[in-house]
């Protein structure tokens, strides 16, 4: 196993993308921390597959948009753990409206939850990553972020931001041998789109080149890989997994 002996927190780590990496990073023998909000069953069900792989799992509730929140939950993690390896910033949301029709607070939720996070989980384990003078730090973004998208104005400018935040901490914190990367997914399946009208969902795969929408595991995968020592000469980079779309 690639990661035995590190300790990994991933936000928004409950379900979906996030889920997926929390349990990647545990199969490759990492211990996980989990911030997350809302609904708590999936969280349960993501805890207990990572116990059932033998690894240790501490799951917070936690809004990672609220800096002194935020840096209290890590703090209580980095004490627990004893520090933290690996930081995977994966918490988002989206508020899709048109320009025209977008308030002031559609703008600050998803600016503040997709990318101030961001600062405030980095911020919070700085020190910490520079204690070890090792670390590894994979943000979230988006496709979206590199080519933007008609109705999402705030998140496209977030992931934008994320793109910028991961390459400047990449170049800060390089002498430290802390590397910082980020993911832009496409198209990813997921129960909605499962549940999506198929007149809807071939509009979607018309417009990607391979022809389907990639699985939560496809991002998972590559975060396992940058969280490794395999990937110890990368960093700020911005890996699309997108089946094409923004080539």
């Amino acid at each position: 196993m690639t990661l035995e002996g590190k300790v990994a927190l991933v936000t928004g780590g409950s379900q979906g993308i996030g889920a997926a990496i929390a349990k990647k990073l545990a199969s490759e023998g990492a211990d996980i921390a989990i911030l997350y909000v809302g609904n708590p069953a999936p969280a349960e069900e993501t805890v207990a597959a990572i116990e059932a792989l033998g690894r240790k799992v501490v799951c917070k509730v936690c809004d990672v948009s609220n800096f002194d929140d935020t840096q209290a939950a890590i703090k209580e993690i980095i004490a627990e753990f004893g520090g933290v390896d690996i930081l995977v910033n994966n918490a988002g949301i989206t508020r899709d409206k048109v320009l025209l029709a977008m308030t002031e607070a559609d703008w600050d939720s998803v600016l503040d939850v997709n990318l101030k996070s961001m600062f405030n989980t980095i911020k919070a384990c700085y020190r910490n990553f520079m204690k070890k003078k090792a670390g590894k730090i994979i943000n979230i973004s988006s496709v979206a972020g590199l080519t933007g998208n008609a109705g999402q104005a705030n998140y496209s400018s977030s992931k934008a931001g994320v793109v910028g935040l991961t390459k400047t901490v990449a170049r800060e914190l390089a002498s430290r041998h802390i590397n910082c990367n980020a993911i832009a997914p496409g198209a990813i399946r997921t129960p909605m789109t499962d549940a999506m009208d198929p007149k809807d969902l071939q509009a979607i795969l018309d417009t990607i080149p391979l022809g389907f929408m990639g699985e939560a595991d496809d991002i998972a995968e590559l975060a396992a890989y940058l969280a490794s020592d395999k990937a110890k000469y990368i960093t700020g980079e911005v890996i699309r997994v997108d089946g094409g779309i923004a080539m």
